[in-house]
């Protein structure tokens, strides 16, 4: 392995359609501006800086999450905490990412 490897972002289009077929809720962190710009069919909106204060509502849907964004670093940050409240989480990256397996149901 490489050093440039240590850059190379891990493939998580398995984790995603695995967490998919579970009923996961897709939670997208974006702003409200990108949001209206384009986004995955049936996801949630989230704004990452009001994530602490929606922990319950998220933790109420009973169902895994895949929090996505515009390039994976706030749903990153949005998966982290989240973990650490207890919910079942992935990062899915950009939003993109998610919406390629949904369309293609």
């Amino acid at each position: 392995m490489g050093l440039f490897n240590l850059f190379r972002k891990k493939d998580m289009s398995n984790e995603i359609q695995e967490y998919l077929a579970k009923g996961a809720v897709v939670l997208d962190v974006r702003t409200l501006a990108e949001w209206n710009e384009g986004h995955s069919e049936g996801a949630k909106h989230i704004v990452l800086a009001t994530i602490p204060t929606n922990v319950e509502e998220i933790k109420s849907w009973n169902k895994p999450v895949i929090a996505v964004c515009r390039s994976g670093g706030r749903s990153g940050q949005a998966t982290q905490f989240l973990q650490n409240h207890g919910v079942d989480v992935i990062n899915g990256g950009p939003w993109q990412n998610v919406d390629q397996y949904l369309v293609s149901k």
